[in-house]
């Protein structure tokens, strides 16, 4: 009886023999596939037929010699065929794609209108009312998460909104909107509101600083430095902000930054400005008058129409948040540099909200 040693070496594999036509293929193959999986295998199936053993082809391409034999019988057995790689499209979804929607849409109500007794969702509030219901059977929280975000469900904050009652809002809208989108040629359509008021308080703001150690502003409780207001202008035409200081707001002080506006600026002035009642003061509506300024209000309760509402944004957000003023006098000066620096890189405003639903004509008050 013939004992076989088990240390024995195991019999060589090779490729079989190749016709020409194949031996030009695989050449090709190795010269120019661009998929690494096809190449190695390629190059394997010509080793090998060179002549060169298993041992030396899986130390040649890091690989184990088993590998080396796999793609090696496979080649002999099925061709060229096993060159190209499996693609596996991944283990199939547990959860199917009308469950997903399920989960989805009921992320999206209020917990109380499905007759519990919470006002809003938490990932393990869900995943116990989706068991519960028997929308599936089993699932973690992280995987809700996942299909939600896929579903395009994300976390927000709930955010206000304040409807204008303005029986004319649609008439207002509409004027203030001509303005915008086709300026008169004979003068100058103006943006006008009060900015402040600017009391001497610390503000909180952001900024970059060391790993938790975030600047520190003091903590006040008595504000005795009184109130200072701005009145500013936004020359659309231009793109540059006009502004004065002011201890107060009353209708002399509008007037009276009326008239530097009538000097500064040549032709008629539309005036763009909020209902405040100084706006509207019968001495202010006589000047306006015999002046050639025409006084257009924006809708009740829809400052948002008011285009320097977004200038006066960027001001706060880059003079007064993380702010800590010793006095009015210095935060005048880093409001004055601020829009004096704005002021010379400005440019023209247009296409003021482009594609915002305020466009629409069915876009209409909130009735109280």
């Amino acid at each position: 009886m013939e004992v076989i040693d088990p240390m024995a070496r195991k019999p060589e594999v090779f490729v079989r023999e190749l016709s020409a036509e194949e031996g030009q293929r695989l050449q090709r193959t190795t010269r120019t596939s661009k998929n690494p999986v096809r190449l190695r295998r390629a190059t394997i199936v010509m080793a090998s037929a060179q002549g060169q053993s298993v041992p030396d082809i899986a130390a040649m391409f890091a690989t184990t010699e088993g590998y080396v034999r796999r793609v090696v019988h496979d080649f002999n057995e099925r061709g060229f065929t096993v060159l190209d790689p499996k693609v596996s499209g991944g283990r199939t979804r547990r959860i199917g794609a009308e469950t997903r929607e399920q989960i989805c849409r009921i992320a999206r109500c209020e917990p109380q209108q499905l007759g519990l007794a919470f006002t809003c969702w938490s990932l393990s509030k869900l995943v116990e009312h989706l068991i519960a219901e028997r929308v599936v059977e089993t699932v973690s929280t992280e995987t809700v998460r996942q299909i939600l975000k896929t579903g395009g469900v994300s976390w927000q904050a709930t955010k206000t909104w304040k409807g204008s009652t303005d029986p004319a809002f649609a008439e207002k809208k509409t004027q203030v909107l001509e303005l915008y989108d086709d300026p008169p040629t004979d003068g100058h359509v103006v943006c006008v509101d009060e900015f402040g008021p600017l009391n001497l308080q610390p503000r909180p703001g952001r900024g970059w600083f060391p790993s938790q150690r975030p600047a520190r502003l003091r903590a006040t409780y008595h504000r005795t430095g009184g109130v200072r207001h701005m009145f500013g202008a936004l020359d659309l035409a231009t793109g540059r902000m006009l502004y004065r200081f002011r201890n107060r707001k009353r209708w002399h002080e509008f007037l009276d930054f009326l008239r530097q506006l009538r000097r500064r600026l040549a032709g008629k002035l539309y005036v763009i400005c909020d209902n405040f009642s100084p706006h509207k003061k019968t001495e202010v509506l006589t000047w306006c008058e015999d002046n050639d300024v025409e006084l257009v209000f924006t809708p009740s309760n829809a400052s948002w129409l008011n285009w320097i509402e977004s200038e006066f944004a960027a001001l706060r957000y880059f003079t007064l948040d993380g702010s800590d003023y010793p006095d009015h006098a210095t935060q005048e000066a880093a409001i004055g540099g601020y829009l004096r620096w704005k002021n010379k890189r400005a440019l023209p405003k247009t296409n003021f909200a482009i594609g915002s639903k305020i466009r629409r004509p069915d876009y209409l008050p909130i009735a109280s």
